[in-house]
């Protein structure tokens, strides 16, 4: 039995969930997502509380027991409480505009980085900390992690976008003589 598939996910007040053969909603006060309904899982929901179980003890059903029950509960959370990724800009002469949806960037090249958020996403900066929010944590996620390949930081004096809890392992530079 998987440790966490069978966990069950608690349904605050105010989400509902909806399931069909093929996707599962998850409706509540910051929007809706939907959730693949994967073959081999059945999901119930009663009394506030929702429950993945396998048909059967097949190889694939194991894997996808845990799957469904995380891909389930992330929807959950992120109609509730919602996620946020924050990023930092460390490096001199580097600066950070946002102007709506977009994020203007001075990184060291030759021309400003424009990286425009996709619909669901909001991003945010505060001096020199980039905060991306929004309520799919795959795609808060994702949008993290193509901010973040725009400048990665470098070993030697940590110049680059980092994530605001990654340590950057530093390098020694060369020796003179």
């Amino acid at each position: 039995m998987s440790r966490i598939g069978k966990l069950p996910i608690q349904i605050p007040s105010g989400v509902t969930i909806t399931v069909d053969s093929d996707v599962i909603t998850v409706t509540g006060g910051k929007g809706t997502l939907t959730v693949p309904h994967l073959s081999d899982v059945t999901v119930a929901v009663n009394d506030g509380v929702a429950t993945v179980t396998r048909k059967d003890d097949e190889r694939i059903a194991k894997a996808q027991h845990g799957l469904q029950r995380a891909l389930l509960n992330n929807a959950v959370e992120g109609i509730t409480k919602g996620y946020e990724k924050k990023l930092e800009v460390n490096g001199v002469g580097f600066r950070v505009n946002t102007s709506g949806n977009t994020l203007e960037m001075h990184l060291g090249f030759s021309h400003p980085v424009k990286y425009t958020a996709p619909q669901g996403v909001t991003v945010q900066n505060n001096k020199m900390e980039i905060t991306v929010s929004g309520i799919d944590k795959q795609q808060v996620g994702q949008v993290a992690a193509e901010i973040r390949a725009l400048k990665k930081p470098e070993p030697y004096k940590g110049k680059g976008i980092k994530y605001a809890d990654e340590h950057i392992l530093r390098k020694a530079g060369k020796t003179g003589k």
